[in-house]
């Protein structure tokens, strides 16, 4: 491997040995960064859009660390786990436990593998068994240490990737529980695709020490070999029609719809499958939380192996999925903030290559597609698909940020609003109001006797099926 730009790092032989077999050849710019900081044991703090090859930026530097060094119990055979990655989602563990066994190849290491889904007992078996690096998301490790299954004090390296995603979902109690049971001093090296998230500078406050800060790109400068793209959408119905014709039109290899909530993307891969039944275009899977770990694998080979070529899902598949070949992702529901739509596109365009990201807007999300563009500072191109033009057209007005400008309510001569005030209490205007009198002795029922309380009820007509 003399002639690839890797030999320039003093990696260890094996390591070396398994990037030939693997026919890496060149870094990407965060592994031309990184790597050699990683090798120093200094802490980084590193900032790289997604599909940038930060997997093997943190990797090999951590398994040369591994195989350089000897346990410092003084025997490797005796020691616990040496290093712990952990990740946002089970998808993403699974991709880094496959780059792991890739570069370790050569070399005596073992990975494990510790998610939510899998049985709890055969991962307190695996632990016994002191597997040199353990992959892990935070939460189902959380709970392992809160039964005692493994210690922590044998850890120099600990990772954390795609740490924004791991505060976005709340896990940033659990990645500091476990960071303070690793034990100190130690290497701490953090991955994300922005450093600007509100919770980060408690974070590395807790678990950086003067760590090493590589910014390559904002989310702002990604992507720039995607295009991107709307198409206006009148309701759900239309946007199911618009799927059609966008597939009867595009050509492409594998394609990635996400949608909002869990019963969304259900509704829509029924929908899909139904109406590919007798054509060989579309062979559609699902992923979401909800389904079994077994379940998500499945579709997941499916679609790296061409079984499926579209995947409807939700924001689980956003991180994680490292799949060849995604021509094109559609945002059936446009993402909540600018974050997640940069990690949605960031499925396809991958490494370099080329790739297409489509997002459906209806009259309800154009505000929302509009504070994206400005977050990302790009402008969106807008297509058709010949014959199912949308009724709406954008809003009438648009205010300097592009979103819609609303109408103010005009105003009466004397300055009141308009229209303003109660209905209830403009019908009792002029009407006296009478107030009933009571003796001491009243309890409560008129000098009739009977109680003010009951009245006469008119009988009703009987409910419809589909009323209640």
């Amino acid at each position: 491997m003399s002639d690839s730009v890797f030999s320039g790092f003093p990696l260890d032989p094996r390591l070396m040995q398994a990037l030939e077999k693997a026919a890496y050849e060149e870094p990407t710019p965060v592994q031309a960064a990184a790597i050699p900081v990683g090798l120093t044991g200094k802490d980084l703090l590193v900032g790289a859009e997604t599909g940038s090859g930060k997997t093997a930026a943190f990797v090999l530097p951590m398994l040369h660390r591994l195989l350089q060094k000897s346990a410092e119990s003084g025997r490797v055979d005796n020691s616990g786990t040496r290093a712990l990655v952990l990740v946002p989602t089970r998808e993403l563990a699974i991709q880094v436990v496959k780059q792991c066994d890739l570069f370790a190849s050569c070399s005596h290491i073992k990975t494990g593998l510790i998610i939510g889904g899998n049985s709890f007992k055969y991962q307190q078996a695996m632990f016994r068994k002191n597997p040199e690096v353990i992959v892990a998301t935070p939460g189902r490790m959380a709970e392992h240490i809160g039964h005692g299954s493994t210690d922590l004090q044998d850890i120099e390296v600990l990772v954390l990737d795609e740490a924004d995603r791991m505060l976005d979902l709340g896990l940033g109690a659990d990645v500091i529980k476990i960071a303070n049971n690793c034990k100190k001093p130690r290497q701490t090296m953090l991955f994300s695709a922005t450093l600007t998230h509100k919770a980060f500078s408690a974070i590395t406050q807790d678990i950086l020490v003067d760590p090493e800060i590589i910014k390559l790109n904002t989310v702002r400068e990604q992507h720039s070999n995607i295009v991107q793209q709307i198409i206006l959408a009148d309701d759900r119905d239309h946007k199911d029609r618009l799927l059609d014709g966008l597939f009867a039109e595009q050509t492409f290899e594998k394609a990635l719809i996400f949608c909002n909530t869990r019963a969304q993307a259900t509704r829509l891969c029924g929908l899909l499958r139904y109406r590919s039944s007798g054509t060989e275009k579309l062979r559609t899977g699902l992923l979401h939380g909800d389904m079994g770990q077994d379940e998500r694998k499945d579709t997941v080979n499916k679609l790296r192996g061409g079984n499926i070529n579209v995947v409807v899902a939700t924001d689980v598949a956003a991180r994680g999925l490292d799949i060849k070949g995604i021509d094109i992702v559609i945002n059936y529901d446009m993402p909540r903030n600018g974050t997640d739509y940069t990690h949605r596109i960031g499925r396809t365009g991958r490494a370099g290559e080329e790739g297409l990201a489509v997002s459906l807007i209806s009259a309800f999300e154009w505000n929302l597609m509009s504070s994206i563009e400005r977050y990302l500072r790009v402008r969106f191109d807008q297509r058709k698909i010949k014959g199912l033009e949308a009724k709406y057209k954008g809003p009438k007005k648009v205010k300097a940020s592009g979103k819609a400008a609303g109408t103010k309510k005009k105003k009466s001569k004397d300055g009141d609003d308009k229209g303003k005030g109660r209905h209830r209490d403009k019908k009792n205007i002029g009407k006296r109001r009478v107030a009933s009198k009571k003796s001491s002795s009243d309890d409560g029922r008129s000098k009739e006797g009977r109680s003010p309380l009951k009245k006469k009820i008119k009988p009703q007509a009987p409910l419809n099926d589909d009323e209640g």
